[in-house]
């Protein structure tokens, strides 16, 4: 499980109810806030309101609420996340706020979303950071060179590579995993100390690098993000000790390494 979710997770034979994920989320030495100042609160969610402060991102970074559904696994990984992630979660909620309201305040203002709200939803929840010790790895990655990552550096993979998913759809996802689950990824090269670190420590680095590449506008748009097949990470699959596993090219897509 994911780190500090372990004795939360076991401490319930049903759901957890509202007054449960809030409790977790203040089981901490510094209460989650957003970029607003509000402390982060989960309240129950309200789809009868229509105006923009009520919206999902506004309601967040202006009161610091966090709605949410109980007995929805969804929500569940949600609120894991925000614990794992206060930093980065906070960050990209401030920038959707902003680019919703940008969007709604402009005079050629349309329902059709930019190309920044699209590319904060799908880090939010399909990203994931992939940290390595070995930068050859990340340029398999990054020219999608799934066969040799995966099967001619398997032990590589295994010794020097980590796949750290941050979006709570994934996780939901994950319950029933099926060949085609897919992350948009940060590429990280980092050395020894930090891969090797606690999973706290970790991730705690990784949460504070994340919030610097959405500040210094390093994610932009869906080309920003690197696509990662999950399933080919060795153990992750009960079929991908087999080198055929690899061969499905519907799912290790060949992508952005025909255009080089």
């Amino acid at each position: 499980l994911l780190p500090g979710a372990s004795k939360f997770v076991e401490s319930f034979s049903n759901w957890p109810d509202l007054t449960d994920y809030q409790n977790y989320l203040n089981n901490t030495d510094n209460p989650i806030s957003v970029k607003s100042g509000k402390k982060l609160k989960v309240v129950a969610q309200d789809t009868t309101q229509s105006a923009f402060e009520h919206g999902y991102e506004p309601r967040i970074y202006l009161k610091g609420e966090l709605q949410t559904r109980t007995e929805s696994w969804h929500d569940f990984f949600q609120i894991l996340v925000w614990k794992l992630f206060p930093k980065t979660k906070a960050l990209l909620n401030e920038l959707h706020y902003h680019a919703i309201k940008s969007r709604l305040d402009s005079s050629n203002s349309s329902s059709q979303r930019s190309v920044l709200e699209n590319t904060l939803t799908q880090y939010d929840e399909c990203g994931a950071v992939i940290i390595s010790t070995n930068q050859k790895l990340l340029e398999q990655i990054n020219h999608f060179d799934w066969h040799t990552l995966f099967w001619k550096h398997r032990a590589d993979v295994e010794k020097h590579l980590k796949c750290i998913v941050f979006g709570h759809a994934i996780y939901e996802k994950g319950i029933r995993p099926y060949i085609g689950m897919t992350c948009h990824s940060v590429l990280l090269h980092v050395p020894d100390t930090i891969f090797s670190s606690t999973r706290e420590k970790l991730f705690e680095h990784l949460d504070s690098v994340l919030e610097k590449h959405f500040t210094k506008s390093l994610i932009q748009t869906p080309q920003d993000l690197s696509p990662f097949p999950l399933l080919g990470m060795p153990g992750w699959h009960p079929e991908n000790n087999q080198e055929n596993f690899y061969h499905n090219s519907s799912y290790f897509r060949p992508g952005r390494k025909q255009k080089n």
